[in-house]
Formats: structure tokens, sequence, C-alpha cells
């Protein structure tokens, strides 16, 4: 039997390499290794105690043959129990016939060798063919091991990534409330520069419209007067039955009772200016008669920035085209772009002045035109222009030239706005000083131009 266990020795040694099973399966390596020495110690037992070594030897083959044939994970190794499969049995039949029966044994002594050799060479010719087979299964044990590192590595990858994203996500998640949260800030601080720009306007409208109302209320005051004593010479006349004079009177008193109305509707339009001007804009277009508009503003801004002060003079110019007639727009927001262009362009001639430039005479003029299925509106003074390099960045918000504490700078990003979302476009036309185009001085002046489609 030493030679069977031999042969066991070699095919354990050739699975631990063949199948790697120290990485493969290190719970089945040891215990190939415990049958290595128990064949190796079953040899000694062969010369000291043949039967016990005999049979010991028949139980561990058909304990190896049992676990080779029925483990799943020797199943890689099928070619390999497949050749030293018929030595194996060849082996325990021989070595149990010797033990029961020394004389059946001694009789077919022979034809057992005989069968042992070609088990042999059955074995060696087997192993010898499937050595290719081999070579792949060694090949394809390498791959499953590397696979199943590469998974196990993509698995720690996975998890690890898995955390970064939640973590990313909550990053993102933190970062996305902050943002709407400031977002949510900076809208409620834009809502109220762009009130405190509404209210610094009507500021400056407040003067003009007092002196504006003031002149209609005039009218109204006079008229009044005039038509008491009026109907005091009537009464006369009646009892004088000078029927003549009576119908004379009644025609005057008609006529003042006529530009009383028409005095207090103005009165009554100018408040609705101011009103309008005021509250928060409906967001309806209203047909608007934009040359009524024009003037509307430009006389209230030219009044009110008198109010504030005395010493500020200016001639204005109009050029009011009878043919733009009515167009559909918003007349509160319209008007406030009017008023901030007029408002600049009267500053603008009154920083001039303040250089006591010779000859000159400030100035500004408001147009309109109609321009095939446009409106063209026009607010231009002789001021010192605008230096070249800022005139990209006028439209921008909380840009100002103005000292601090005399603009918001969302005059004009307002008035941008207000324009584009009427499907219209502003735009500047400015001259400056050529020996000097960085600095304001000695200018012609700026043209700001609005068109607005007619709708």
């Amino acid at each position: 039997m030493a030679f069977e266990l031999i042969i066991i020795i070699a095919v354990i040694i050739y699975l631990r390499r063949s199948l790697q099973t120290a990485v493969t399966m290190p719970e089945w390596n040891q215990k190939l290794l415990w049958f290595m020495y128990a064949a190796i110690a079953l040899i000694v037992f062969q010369f000291k105690f043949t039967s016990i070594g005999q049979w010991l030897s028949i139980i561990l083959l058909s304990w190896l043959t049992y676990i080779l044939y029925t483990n799943e994970k020797f199943k890689s190794a099928k070619f390999i129990i497949t050749a030293i499969m018929p030595f194996l049995v060849v082996s325990v039949v021989t070595g149990a016939v010797n033990l029961i029966s020394t004389s059946f044994y001694d009789q077919w002594q022979n034809w057992l060798d005989t069968a042992n050799t070609f088990t042999i060479i059955w074995a060696f010719g087997t192993w010898f063919v499937t050595k290719r087979q081999q070579k792949e299964l060694i090949k394809a044990r390498k791959k499953a091991v590397e696979e199943e590192q590469n998974n196990k590595v993509i698995t720690e990858m996975k998890a690890q990534l898995e955390v970064q994203v939640a973590e990313r996500t909550a990053e993102l998640t933190k970062q996305k409330e902050e943002l709407e949260f400031a977002l949510h800030e900076l809208k409620a601080t834009q809502t109220q520069l762009i009130q405190s720009e509404k209210m610094a306007s009507l500021g400056e409208l407040t003067a003009g419209i007092a002196h504006e109302i003031q002149n209609p209320l005039n009218f109204v005051n006079n008229f009044s007067e005039v038509n008491k004593e009026l109907i005091s010479e009537l009464v006369d006349e009646v009892d004088k039955k000078n029927y003549d004079e009576v119908k004379a009177i009644a025609n005057d008193i008609k006529e003042n009772s006529e530009k009383i109305n028409h005095h207090g509707k103005r009165a009554g339009d100018i408040v609705k200016g101011m009103l309008q001007h005021s509250r928060t804009s409906s967001g309806k277009k209203e047909v608007t008669d934009i040359n009524a508009l024009c003037d509307e503003y430009l006389r209230l801004s030219y009044h009110g920035l008198r109010a504030k002060d005395k010493s500020f003079n200016a001639d204005f110019k109009t050029d009011f085209d009878e043919a733009t007639g009515k167009i559909n727009i918003i007349p509160q927001d319209i008007g406030r772009v009017i008023l901030n262009l007029i408002n600049n362009a009267f500053y603008a001639v009154n920083e001039k002045k303040k250089l006591n430039i010779d000859g000159y005479k400030p100035t500004i003029s408001v147009q309109t035109k109609k321009l095939n299925n446009k409106i063209e509106i026009k607010v231009s003074d002789n001021g010192n222009g605008i230096p070249q390099k800022i005139v990209d960045k006028i439209f921008q918000p909380f840009f100002t030239t103005k000292p601090t504490g005399q603009g918001t700078g969302l005059g004009l990003s307002l008035s941008y706005d207000i324009i584009k979302a009427h499907g219209g476009e502003i735009k500047v036309e400015t001259k400056v000083d050529e020996g000097n185009p960085d600095k304001f001085g000695k200018g012609e002046g700026t043209t700001f131009i609005i068109q607005l489609p007619i709708i």
C-alpha cells in the first residue's frame, strides 16, 4: 500500500498547486494537508503494523475518494479524479482482499497486480492527455480568483463610492438650502431696493406735482369766484327783467364752468399719475398717449428739481410726433423709465453748468417719432457725456456715477428690464471730449433712445 499512499500524496500536492487551494479554498487546503500528513504516517505503519496500516490506508483512500466526488469545490479537478479513480478502486479492493483472505489474495495476486498496473497506466495516460485541460483549468482558476478579487475590490469601491455619494448628496442638499435661502434674501433685498428707488423718484416728483396741481387749482378757484359774482349780477338782471343781459351772463357762467371742469380734470389726472407711480405695477397694459405721458413727466421732473434746488434752471424742448397716437403699454412702468431718463438728463446738464463754461446753456429735449411698427422716444441732453470706459456698465445694477447718497444705481437697470419686458430696446449715444474721452468734461451730451413695438 506504500505505493498507493505515495500516489495519494502526489495527487494532494498536485491539487493544492493546480487549484491554488491555499488562496481559493483555504479551509479545504488545511484538510488536504491533514490527508497528506496522514498518508505519510500510514507509510510508516506499512512497515511496522502492516494490517493496521492497510486498514487505515483503505479508510483514507475511501474517504479521499468520497470527498473528491461529492464536494462541489473539487469539480474543477474532475479529470484528475477520473484519472486516479480506477487506481484507487483496485488498490482498495486489493488491500481488502489481502486483509480478508490471504490465500484468496495469493490465488488472484497476478490478476490484481495486472489490474493495478493497467490502472497506473490509465492514470498517467489520462493525466498526460488532459494536460491541456489542466492548463486551461489552472488559467480558469486564476481568472476566477482574479475576478473574485476584482469583485471584492469593486464591492469595496462601490461601498466607498456610495458613502461618498451620500456625503456629497447631503453636502449638495445643504448647499442648495443655503443657496435657496440666499436667493430668498436677495429677492427680498432687491424688492426693498426697487421700492426705495420708486420712493426716491416719488420724492422728486412730489414738489413738481405740487407745482403742477397748483395751476389748475388756481384756475378752479378764480373761475369759481368769478361765477359767484356773475350769479349775483344774474339775479339783479332777472329782477330788472333785462333778459338779454341775463342770457349773456348765463353764457359766461357756462364757459367758466367748463373751464372749472377742464382744470379740475387736469388736477385729477395729475393726482392719478402720482398714484400710479407710487403703487406697485399691476402688470396690465393700457392704451396710453405716449406724447402726453412724456410731456407730463418732463414737467413734473423739472418742477420737482426746481422745488428742491431754487438755483436750478434749464431749458427743455419737446418734439412730439402726432402720428405716434396711443400704444399699448403699462403706463406706470414706462412713465418710471421716462422720469428716470429725464432726471438723469437734468442732473447731467446741471453738473456741466457748475463748470462755469462760457456760453453754455443747459438744455434737454424729449422727442417722439413713429418708425414703421415702432415708437421711438429720445431723451437728449447737452451735458458732459458718458466716458467710453463706462458706457457698457451703465445698465448694470448698482452702477452709478453719482456721489454716495445721491443715487442707488438701480434706475437704468430697472429701466432696461422694463423696456425689455415690453419687447422693446433701449440704447445710448454719447459724445465726450475727444481730447479726454475717459473723463467727464466738455462733451457734447448724451441721448437715450427707447424703441417700443406698436401692438
